[in-house]
């Protein structure tokens, strides 16, 4: 039914969660954020695309985006990538030039996907999102495993520190972001399968079945489903969120 999928997400809503749990099925494709722009190098090079300084934009632009393809799909047939909102547009401009002429961002993506199911991640508790956003760059640790190893980190280690003002800015840029993915579904006429924090955290399983049987592949037995994320949400966190309501109704 169809051939590929688009994360349609924001920052820590669980969507390294769910790509792990995609990528763990064998049959849902591989997805990552392939065009979030400070990547794009790092991918190239573990593509080995030929230099960018060797090739003219567009030849790299078609390049990188037939090795995403390959790597999305992971060895099965289907694509599967995550798109935050704010990297939407640029991605669809590069498209528009890999496939100019056509008239909306859709007919990019379909142009260069094939048929998409469209999947908006989405956090009900905006602030525990924009808490959790706030320690993790302020930490450097992004992920870690039900073991407790760390999956990612990204700087140098550090304290977390409640700062009210940076949360609120955090919470009102989230806001907008999850506003923008809804209205440019409705431009565009998209229905798309939403998909709930919330819901993905408490029962990693449920969601993962739903998704492969609205892509039509082949699901795991929900049994056999192990999430290979851990939840970084801690008396911290709930603290910070007290703290904020407090501030807030000063």
């Amino acid at each position: 039914m169809f051939d590929a999928y688009i994360i349609c997400g924001t920052p820590r809503t669980g969507s390294t969660l769910l790509c792990k749990l995609l990528a763990s099925t064998g049959a849902s494709g591989d997805p990552h954020s392939f065009y979030r722009r400070q990547d794009v190098t790092e991918w190239a090079q573990e593509w080995k695309l030929p230099a960018r300084e060797t090739m003219d934009e567009l030849e790299f632009s078609v390049a990188y985006l037939n090795a995403a393809i390959a790597a999305g799909k992971g060895g099965t047939g289907i694509f599967g990538l995550r798109l935050m909102r704010e990297n939407l547009d640029e991605l669809s401009g590069i498209l528009d030039r890999i496939f100019p002429g056509l008239a909306s961002d859709t007919a990019r993506f379909e142009m260069a996907f094939g048929r998409i199911l469209y999947i908006h991640l989405s956090r009900e508790d905006k602030l525990a999102q924009a808490v959790s956003l706030v320690k993790a760059q302020q930490t450097g640790l992004w992920h870690v495993a039900p073991d407790g190893t760390e999956i990612e980190r990204v700087g140098i280690p550090g304290q977390p520190r409640y700062d009210f003002q940076r949360i609120k800015g955090e919470l009102t840029e989230l806001e907008a972001y999850d506003a923008a993915w809804n209205t440019w579904f409705a431009k565009h006429g998209v229905t798309p399968l939403r998909v709930g924090y919330e819901r993905l955290s408490a029962d990693p399983a449920a969601a993962l079945l739903a998704i492969c049987e609205a892509l039509g592949v082949q699901a795991p037995d929900a049994e056999a489903v192990r999430p290979g994320v851990a939840k970084l949400s801690d008396e911290t966190s709930l603290d910070w969120m007290h703290r904020f309501h407090v501030d807030a109704a000063v």
